[in-house]
């Protein structure tokens, strides 16, 4: 993620990296267990600074410092972060990044479980990936998840049921095991599984009646943006599209461009900056532009999905519906410290094709709608009556 080129796919140092905008390390967890569908506890508001080379330093000397005198690397090179102001900055431990970056290229370790927290605090299974553990031992949407590992979940941050789904506090690997205590109505039983390496599934696609096509993308890993583009391609000729960004909590940018593509004929997807240097990142001409779209989007839509948000809206190209936006316009790059953790730096931000910037903000939705998101988007491709009008 740094070296090379920006907004590439993250690599080893190694063989040279690449920036990309990354999505805050509390949600990078999540995309890599099998997901979750809540945000969970966000990070705080970006500064808005950015990190100067100076930062950079800083922080690798606290890291060397704390490593000659037989402290934690890690923790020095988070407080070092912390007094740059840099919130969006965070330090990974070297296998803490190995499993970011396993989730960018479209891999987790799991048991293919997505949850969310229901308000009386439940945790609540949403979907089962095909394949899974969690599928074989046949665990279903709906289920209740009690406990993980001896450990009751109710009423704990979602992120928090990730991490024990993952095993973070041990680095817990494929094939290692997780006891979970489950309830379905008035059967409560335990499953110990194993968990297993699962490729991501992070967009899916399903056809309502009358044609509309729903194209879900919960992150933007390596390949994702094809998928989209494909789910166009597929969809019936001249019906519309549902593009729900709702949760999506970023990942390459890339690949939000990729899928900028499939909706545009070439032009501005986004301006940025880095260290004061401003580019930009255009489409690839020859997507569909008649094809009805609306785009769904609430306050877990952030980093990437912004973007591609920004560029829809800007363009013209999307009815924007739901809430607005989280607000993550910043760019971060990564740089190795002498213990081989990684610390990421914020160095720039984005700006929407119009000029807008997203980093602390988010995104007005066309139409705000904080419920039946998706029913009203069938409203507006429909033609059935005018999308800012209210539904009977």
């Amino acid at each position: 993620m740094s070296g090379r080129d920006l907004f590439c796919q993250p690599r080893r140092f190694g063989r040279g990296a690449a920036l990309t905008l990354v999505f805050a390390s509390v949600l990078a967890a999540g995309a890599a267990t099998g997901s979750f569908e809540e945000s969970g506890r966000k990070p705080a508001p970006p500064s808005g600074r950015s990190v100067t080379a100076g930062h950079e330093e800083d922080v690798a000397d606290a890291a060397a410092e704390a490593m000659a005198d037989g402290k934690s690397p890690v923790e020095a090179a988070e407080r070092a972060v912390s007094r740059s102001g840099d919130r969006w900055g965070a330090v990974y431990s070297e296998g803490e990044y190995e499993e970011f970056e396993e989730a960018l290229d479209g891999q987790y370790t799991g048991v293919g479980l997505w949850a969310r927290r229901e308000r009386d605090g439940r945790i609540e299974v949403t979907r089962v990936q095909s394949g899974s553990p969690a599928q074989a031992a046949g665990i279903r949407k709906g289920d209740r998840l009690r406990s993980v590992d001896g450990r009751r979940v109710d009423g704990r941050p979602v992120t928090e049921v990730v991490s024990l789904l993952r095993g973070d506090a041990t680095d817990a690997s494929e094939g290692t095991a997780v006891a979970l205590g489950l309830e379905r109505g008035t059967r409560a039983w335990s499953e110990t599984l194993r968990r297993a390496r699962l490729s991501t599934d992070s967009v899916t696609v399903r056809e309502l009646p009358g044609g509309i096509t729903v194209i879900k993308v919960a992150s933007f890993p390596k390949g994702s943006g094809d998928l989209v583009r494909s789910a166009v391609d597929r969809a019936p000729a001249g019906a519309g599209v549902v593009l729900d960004l709702r949760g999506n909590s970023g990942g390459l940018v890339t690949e939000a461009v990729t899928a900028a593509s499939a909706f545009l004929d070439g032009g501005l997807v986004a301006t940025y900056d880095v260290n004061g240097d401003q580019r930009a990142l255009h489409a690839d001409p020859g997507g569909d532009t008649t094809r009805p779209l609306v785009a769904l989007v609430d306050g877990g839509t952030m980093s990437a999905a912004e973007l591609l948000t920004g560029a829809l809206q800007d363009r013209g190209r999307a009815v924007v519906v739901g809430s607005r936006t989280f607000g993550k316009g910043s760019v971060q790059m990564p740089s190795r410290l002498p213990d081989g953790s990684v610390a990421e730096l914020t160095v720039g931000h984005y700006r929407t094709p119009s000029g807008r910037s997203v980093d602390g903000r988010g995104l007005a939705p066309d139409l705000e709608v904080e419920e039946s998101a998706l029913e009203r988007a069938e409203t507006i491709l429909s033609g059935l009556g005018d999308p800012a009008s209210p539904t009977s």
